[in-house]
């Protein structure tokens, strides 16, 4: 749910006793409020934030597999298009300084779903070159650090795993221009600060590019659970353990994934949430490579498109 934050000052008899200095905060207030942005307005409301406000946001929605949440960021974020709402009522109830540099506002945001009362909120402001920016928004700065910590992290376990599927598994198919992995994790269980073990549904596939098509050259899967660490720093596969092929396939996955066999039989049992993670693995790895494609294909199978437009 997007809010909207609608932006008047408090009654005059609250500005009565307040010198022009407090004026001028309450007023500048009212104008950072309107910028607050989401996903889509960042870019509208960077002169409005503080450089490491922004960058911080930036890089969060920057993610690729960012979405906003209900209820979290598209409730966060008030002024949802970063458009000035001025002709809408709205009061600034308070400003307060910390120090020369920062201050505090307390504004009164109504929900754009009218079932929902306004609610007091707080937004943070930094002076920087002589002009006062948005800083923070209810302790969003912090979250989104948590965020991208976590997406960091993420992306660490991804790119040992997908190391190991390319070099080490695909290596043992028929090699194309392109391997690309897809990876569907099940659970996580840290052994220690160092070591921790990644079930998953893992497949390899090979491509050779054609136009804009990637054509499948070969691929596979390989379910199991990897064993991972750090060595010199960096994150490696230590140790894979999966799944055998025929008869014994299903006595082997529940004797790997125990307690998370049912999880995993709900992922590898359905094939539109394989066909979306690997659409999605293909998409991705062209973004960052830089490569023009818009279909992967599989020997006798129609293209698909990488992605919902085309």
């Amino acid at each position: 749910m997007k809010k909207l934050i609608i932006c008047t000052l408090a009654a005059v008899m609250l500005l009565a006793g307040c010198g022009e200095s407090q004026k001028s905060l309450m007023k500048r207030a009212q104008e950072l409020a309107m910028h607050i942005p989401d996903a889509e307005s960042l870019e509208q409301s960077k002169d409005w934030m503080t450089d490491g406000y922004y960058a911080t946001l930036e890089e969060l929605f920057g993610q690729e597999d960012f979405t906003p949440v209900l209820h979290e960021w598209e409730f966060w974020f008030a002024a949802a298009d970063g458009s000035p709402v001025a002709e809408d009522p709205c009061e600034v109830l308070s400003v307060e300084k910390s120090d020369e540099t920062h201050a505090k506002a307390i504004i009164l945001v109504q929900p754009d779903d009218k079932d929902y009362d306004a609610e007091n909120h707080t937004l943070y402001m930094e002076k920087v070159d002589g002009r006062w920016l948005l800083s923070d928004y209810d302790g969003t700065l912090q979250s989104a650090l948590d965020r991208i910590a976590n997406y960091r992290k993420e992306a660490e376990v991804r790119n040992a795993i997908s190391d190991y599927l390319v070099n080490e598994v695909g290596k043992n198919y028929k090699k194309g221009e392109i391997c690309i992995p897809v990876i569907m994790f099940v659970a996580a269980e840290e052994e220690d600060s160092n070591r921790a073990r990644f079930f998953g549904d893992f497949w390899v596939y090979w491509y050779d590019k054609d136009g804009d098509t990637l054509k499948n050259v070969s691929g596979g899967n390989h379910s199991g659970c990897m064993t991972l660490a750090k060595q010199g720093g960096k994150l490696v596969v230590t140790g894979f353990e999966q799944t055998v092929d025929g008869a014994g396939n299903d006595a082997s996955a529940r004797r790997i994934f125990g307690s998370h066999y049912d999880v995993f039989q709900n992922i590898h049992s359905h094939q539109e949430v394989h066909d979306a993670a690997r659409r999605d693995a293909v998409r991705n790895y062209c973004r960052r490579n830089g490569i023009d494609a818009k279909y992967y294909q599989d020997y006798g199978w129609p293209a698909v498109a990488i992605t919902a437009n085309d």
